[in-house]
């Protein structure tokens, strides 16, 4: 009898049945002194007790504030100690966090905020040429004349109050115009509100509650408001520790910003669930900064993208720089190049470094590999789901589970799955079918074991002249030329075979090569139609924050400069 490809891990460890604050005083009490949060670019340091009372405090403000359960209330930010403080007083309120895209200009922000129907927002002034102050203004003149901090606006109705703080400290006691809050005025709140309604609030909390909306990171198209709950995202962070066998001895590098579930769920809660200590590197991604920290503070943990492992490791300084305190971290976000990991492994010295895979609408993670997989299966695989999950992989014709070895499309089941996209119960639909399947739109293959070889996705799969093409297929070949720092190929139209291949690739600094070299290069491993036809040197691509390359922008930009017909 065929075996299907379909798995699912019981776990030796039962799921979490406690809210995120219940959870945390938790690891308080059991790790009081230990460093809970080390903000290098603000020169703080907080043991958890320390940032306990500090968490407690801004709760308490916000209660005081008139927020309470079911709120929603967003953050738009780039990494600092606020932002981890806000994430954790939020969760003890039962409050809402809404994760706002720091590089979002004037009418993304306006979209994230009517989506999530956000009432109150913290921000900082400006970040590089990004000056969050000018834009609000901008957005909700009402600003210049409201009183008592206080917003009222028709077309953001939800809106009532935007709370501005400076992680440098140079405005704290600034308000630019009578509609902004300060940090301030959410602590003084705080004296409104005992203890005893701190932690009979707590205790009212239910696990499923919903606790977080983040955005799905757009790399296809416009972003959906996934909402996510306690059970969610601490369990996903809580088994995700166990995997990597984190503890309390541990001090994670943060690299990857906190808007985004990798910084929200991997670091920051993964971090607050085991009693490890999260460094704060840098306010946004700086190699050099990073990896500063990672020796300074013998960071035991690195997380990242391929991006930004390979900005590290190509940083001129890192031969001068002592990175042997790492021992693990996750690579997630894009594919992961066999090249890459074996660089990361040998020259950083991480040497339990973890493909992982996922995505928002699952908490995020759902694939991790293990300590002890051998390094092929690190670095051709994203390792089996995590325990309490199921994953199972479907035909896209007719939805029948395919068998081991065949190409289908990823489905996942378990506590994990989102609880909808805010407000749009016909995309939540279309995402989640009526058994609860969550279906990723990625590609993929399991081996015997669960394995899972992500192959593509549905959307960038090339079809040209009925052929099914996958471009992380063609970027692996690319990748290993030795000019090549780093690749993207996509589909673009064509009139003759319905989709071409066009690869856009970065060569190392200094390096050059030709169109024809790197299509003989292609032709030593791939099959003729597989090759470009079209190939495009570029200094960098389109990508997220996080680093995710954004093939849609590409394909445009593309089609535009080709005057191709779509």
């Amino acid at each position: 009898m065929t075996r299907k490809s379909y798995f699912h891990s019981d776990g030796e460890t039962p799921l979490l049945e406690l809210t995120i604050p219940a959870h945390f005083n938790r690891i308080v009490k059991k790790f009081p002194d230990h460093e809970a949060v080390v903000a290098l670019p603000q020169g703080k340091r907080l043991t958890y007790s320390q940032f306990a009372q500090e968490i407690t405090l801004l709760a308490q403000g916000l209660m005081g504030s008139g927020f309470g359960q079911g709120d929603r209330i967003g953050i738009w930010s780039t990494n600092n100690l606020e932002w981890v403080m806000v994430q954790m007083a939020m969760a003890q309120i039962g409050a809402i966090l809404v994760n706002i895209n720091p590089a979002y200009r004037i009418k993304e922000l306006a979209y994230a905020l009517k989506k999530s129907e956000v009432q109150a927002l913290f921000v900082i002034p400006a970040f590089k040429s990004s000056d969050y102050i000018s834009m609000l203004v901008e957005l909700l003149p009402e600003i210049k004349e409201s009183k008592k901090q206080k917003i009222s606006s028709t077309e953001f109705p939800f809106l009532r109050r935007i709370i501005l703080y400076d992680p440098t400290g140079a405005m704290d006691t600034q308000r630019p115009w009578p509609g902004f809050s300060i940090w301030k005025d959410v602590i003084k709140a705080s004296a409104d509100v005992s203890q005893q309604e701190m932690d009979e609030q707590i205790k009212r909390l239910d696990v499923h509650n919903p606790v977080n909306i983040q955005y799905t990171s757009g790399t296809t198209g416009f972003p959906k408001a996934v909402v996510l709950s306690h059970h969610n995202i601490l369990n996903n962070a809580w088994f995700t520790g166990q995997i990597m066998n984190f503890s309390e001895q541990d001090r994670l590098c943060v690299a990857v910003p906190f808007y985004h579930c990798f910084g929200t769920v991997l670091a920051s809660l993964l971090c607050f669930s085991r009693g490890a200590c999260l460094v704060i590197a840098c306010d946004h991604f700086d190699p050099l900064l990073v990896l500063r920290a990672v020796e300074e503070e013998k960071c035991t943990a690195l997380h990242g993208v391929p991006t930004m492992f390979i900005a590290e490791l190509d940083h001129l300084k890192f031969v001068d720089i002592d990175t042997s305190s790492l021992r693990t971290g996750i690579m997630a976000g894009a594919p992961c190049p066999e090249l890459l990991m074996k660089r990361v492994i040998e020259e950083m010295g991480c040497r339990e470094i973890l493909i992982g895979y996922g995505e928002t609408e699952a908490s995020p993670l759902t694939h991790l590999t293990r300590p002890e997989d051998d390094l092929e299966r690190r670095t051709r695989t994203v390792g089996r789901n995590l325990p309490h999950q199921e994953v199972k992989i479907i035909d896209t014709a007719d939805g029948s589970t395919v068998p081991l070895g065949r190409t289908g499309e990823l489905c996942f089941r378990g506590y994990h799955i989102m609880k909808g996209y805010y407000n749009d119960q016909e995309a939540t639909a279309e995402a989640i079918d009526e058994d609860g399947w969550l279906h990723s739109g990625d590609l993929g293959v399991m081996n015997e074991e669960g394995y899972v070889s992500i192959t593509g996705r549905l959307k960038e799969m090339i079809i040209r002249g009925g052929e099914n093409i996958y471009p992380q297929v063609i970027e692996e070949v690319i990748f290993n030329h030795p000019m090549v720092s780093d690749v993207a190929v996509f589909g673009v139209p064509d009139d003759y075979w319905g989709e071409e291949i066009m690869a856009w690739i970065i060569l190392y600094q200094g390096r050059q090569v030709s169109v024809e070299e790197i299509r003989d290069f292609c032709g030593a491993s791939l099959a003729h139609f597989k090759i470009p036809r079209y190939i495009h040197f570029v200094d960098q691509f389109p990508m997220t924050v996080t680093g995710k390359v954004q093939k849609f922008r590409m394909r445009q930009m593309a089609i535009n400069e080709m005057n191709l017909k779509i």
